[in-house]
This record gives structure tokens, sequence and C-alpha cells, in this order.
């Protein structure tokens, strides 16, 4: 399946396309660029595989999909330290490096879909924590990730398999 997002109206939303479908997306902070840099809020242009999907089985039940999916536990992290030897990577909680706590108080990532982004091996400082996942209300900008409604996101999910690439165009 072909996914692909443009840009939108502003430099922080975009539409996001598969098949028939067009929908709003989130992106991040700073827009849409080629160059990515560890916390610099840029969305990244490139064509990156829906590795796996993380969803929250306390909020809400597995959502139907071909990707492989995890329910996420307290003791999930993802590192984005890009001095860890695990940077970019699923981290054990407690984790001595900067890392994002994956069982959000908000339900940003109830359902998260890593990107993949930056990990085939990771680069150091290259980004990391690239996901595709629930919007903010009003579709507030990202750190640099990819952010659906819920429902529009339930919905690729059903449709998503192995092999699916989603790519963000500049």
């Amino acid at each position: 399946m072909e996914i692909v997002v443009e840009r939108g109206k502003t430099k922080t939303t975009g539409v996001l396309k598969w098949g028939r479908r067009r929908m709003t997306c989130a992106l991040g902070r700073a827009g849409i660029k080629k160059a990515k840099h560890e916390g610099d809020g840029v969305t990244p242009v490139g064509g990156f595989a829906l590795r796996r999907l993380f969803y929250r089985a306390d909020r809400r039940p597995a959502p139907q999909t071909a990707l492989p999916a995890t329910a996420i536990t307290p003791a999930m992290g993802w590192c984005d330290d890009p001095t860890s030897p695990a940077y970019n990577r699923l981290v054990r909680l407690p984790c001595p490096w900067g890392h994002e706590v994956m069982t959000r108080a908000d339900a940003l990532y109830d359902l998260v879909v890593v990107l993949g982004h930056n990990d085939a091996p990771p680069i150091p400082g290259a980004g990391s924590a690239i996901f595709l996942h629930v919007a903010a209300d009003g579709y507030a900008p990202t750190e640099g990730c990819v952010a659906l409604a819920a429902a529009d996101l339930v919905d690729l999910l059903a449709a998503a398999g192995p092999g699916d690439v989603l790519t963000v165009k500049e």
C-alpha cells in the first residue's frame, strides 16, 4: 500500500493519502525538511517502512492490523540520547540514558507505529522516535512525527501490513 504525506495549508499540517482516502495530519513544529537532527522538530523527507505497532491495552483493544503489534507496558521507553548505544531503540525502564516514556499521560501514544527512520543502523544525532501516532487536539505540531486522528489511524492500520512504506514529500 502506498501512503504519502504532503504539505498542507500550514508548515505543521499535512495531508496523508492512501488509496482514495485523504486525511489531515500533524507534522513537526519545524515543518518538513530533508536534513533531520535530534531535537530539531523536523518531520524528515523520505520513505519509511511501517515497522511495528505499539498500543495501550489498558486504554483500548488492539486494533485490527497485519503489522506486528505489542501492548505497551510501563517498563517501555524509547531512547533519544545520541550518546547511548541504544539510541533510537526501544529500551526497558528505568533507563540511564535520555528517553521517552511510552506510557504517556495523554493519548498520543495510545496507538504508535514505529517508522523506519534512522534505524538501519541508527546514526547518533540523526533523529530518533519518528513515529506515526495519534494527533493532539487541533492537530497541534509534533516533535517530528506524523500524527492522525485516532479514527483515521485505526482505519489506516486495518489496511496496513509488513512492507508498507510511508513517504513524506517535500
